[in-house]
């Protein structure tokens, strides 16, 4: 697994994610709760899968850069 989730983005997955997690929770929704642990999971590693098959990268710096 390379990076492939630059720091704006791993930024706004984490704020994003959150928020989806702190609404399952108040709501009792746990599809909701699974939806923002994935989102908040893909911010902390710094790799989302759908990016790697659609070979996106949004500004992750690498060390042979």
């Amino acid at each position: 697994m390379t990076c492939n989730v630059g720091k704006i983005d791993r930024v706004i997955r984490g704020i994003v994610g959150a928020a989806v997690i702190a609404w399952g929770v108040m709501n009792g929704n746990i599809i909701a709760d699974v939806v923002g642990g994935i989102v908040l999971f893909t911010a902390i590693i710094g790799w989302c899968p759908p990016y790697a098959l659609l070979g996106i990268n949004t500004g992750c710096k690498t060390k042979n850069d």
